[in-house]
Formats: structure tokens, C-alpha cells, sequence
């Protein structure tokens, strides 16, 4: 089960947290890796450890919020694998402040990554794949495109906006043999906000919301998206699947 040998995945934001785990993850299951992030040197180190796993990988620095950036992106991956057969789009940010001290500048840089990189990035690789008759995409959304929360208003409008991305890629693209499938995580502790939840007052009260009283690990959630890649999810589109130890059945 869960056998991806062979297959030719990309994986956004991938150097980090989340997509670190999902790009091992996936790897570990036979897929060849793209490699994506905006750094280079991080691209570069992942991509050695992910070939150390007996498996293909090529580092691209791409900026996703730029379409010129992201076709060539594209189009490299092509021509150094043929074909693709996965992506991940998990790159994101998020700016923290009440809504009344939020900057344009504050909420293009999240809608912008978050969003329109999400979308930019489908749909190169989904014309791939059309060509192809055959793709799986995989969007980590987070359980706060789902609920409310304060201080984050970007970030709920970009997740919101992923989820349903997902949804109506999933009906335009189900003809072409295209999953398109979403992740909704709750929080997961990650070296980018492990000092922030490790704060005893803020750990106290989101351990206290979320009905397992833990944090999810990144392992957890590069599982689910293993899942969604493989063939045992060969009926499921258009589902976006929460990881959020029961936040969202409150």
C-alpha cells in the first residue's frame, strides 16, 4: 500500500516544517522530488537528503507567487522527469495582528503566497496534467479555512479561499483523471512557531481547545498526504481532510 515508486512529485514551501516532512515522507514511498522553496542553499541541502533515500530530486528556487518563476519551474521538472505526477502546494505565510493595524502591504503578502501561489502553481502543473489524463494534487489548506479565529484575518481568507480553490478544481478537473484533494491541519508544532506554542499561556489555552490535548507533528500530517497521493484515495476528489486532533468537530 501507499507505493509511489516511480512517481514524480512536487512539493512547495518544502525546505521547512510541513513540507520538510511531506517531501521525506514521499520519498520514503518510492516518489521522485521537486524540491521548492525561495531558497536556493535549503533547496540544494533537502534535495541531497531526499536522493540520499535511493530516489531522484531536483532543488528549484521559485518564488510562487510569480507565474514567469513557477512555469519555468514547470517546465524543468518536464524535461528532467517527463511527467508529473503529484503536487503538494504547502507554501504559505501568515501575518499576526487585530484587523484594524493590518497593512495592504500585510494582506497582498498573504493572499498573494497563500492564494494566488496556490492557484498559480495548479494551474501550470494542472495543464501538465491535463496533457497527461492524470494527476493528484494535494492543497494544505488548515483547519482555519474552515473556522474563526482572531488576530489572523489574512491567513482565514487565504485558507478559506484554498478550500474552495480545491473544491472547484476537483469538479473542473475530475474529467481528465485529476484528484484534487486538501489538507486541513490543526496546529502542528514546527521550528517556524514552536517558540509561540511552547509559550506556557498559549499552549495552556490551545491544548485546552483541541479535544486530543496534544499538537500535531509533521509526520501527521505528511501521512494524510501520502494517503491523498496514492492510489488507496483513487475515489476521493474534491474532499478536503481535517488533521486537527477533533478542533473542528466542536
Amino acid at each position: 500500500m501507499f507505493d509511489l515508486t516511480g512517481k514524480t512529485a512536487i512539493v512547495t514551501g518544502a525546505t521547512k516544517g510541513l513540507g520538510y516532512a511531506t517531501a521525506h515522507a514521499l520519498a520514503e514511498c518510492g516518489a521522485n522530488i521537486v524540491v521548492v522553496s525561495r531558497s536556493e542553499d535549503d533547496c540544494a541541502k533537502v534535495s541531497e537528503e531526499i536522493k540520499s533515500k535511493g530516489v531522484k530530486s531536483l532543488a528549484y528556487a521559485c518564488d510562487i507567487t510569480q507565474k514567469i518563476m513557477i512555469d519555468a519551474m514547470v517546465e524543468k521538472t518536464i524535461k528532467q522527469f517527463g511527467f508529473i505526477d503529484i503536487l503538494v502546494n504547502n507554501a504559505g505565510v501568515a501575518v499576526t495582528k487585530p484587523a484594524e493595524e493590518l497593512t495592504e502591504d500585510d494582506w497582498d503578502f498573504v493572499l498573494d503566497t497563500n492564494l494566488k501561489g496556490v492557484f498559480l502553481t495548479s494551474q501550470a502543473v494542472g495543464k501538465r496534467m491535463i496533457k497527461q489524463n492524470h494527476g493528484r494534487i494535494i492543497n494544505i489548506a488548515s483547519m482555519l479555512g474552515l473556522v474563526g479565529d482572531k488576530n489572523v484575518l489574512p491567513y482565514l481568507c487565504s485558507k478559506g479561499g484554498v478550500v474552495q480553490l480545491t473544491k472547484g478544481l476537483a469538479l473542473e478537473w475530475a474529467k481528465y483523471g485529476i484528484r484534487v484533494n486538501g489538507i486541513a491541519p490543526g496546529y502542528v508544532i514546527t521550528p517556524i512557531n514552536e517558540d509561540v506554542l511552547n509559550e506556557e499561556k498559549v499552549r495552556k489555552y490551545l491544548l485546552n481547545k483541541t479535544p486530543m490535548r496534544r499538537f500535531g507533528t509533521a509526520e501527521e500530517i505528511a501521512g494524510a498526504v501520502v494517503y491523498l497521493a496514492s492510489d488507496e484515495a483513487s475515489y476521493i476528489t474534491g474532499t478536503i481532510l481535517t488533521v486537527d486532533g477533533g478542533w473542528t468537530a466542536q
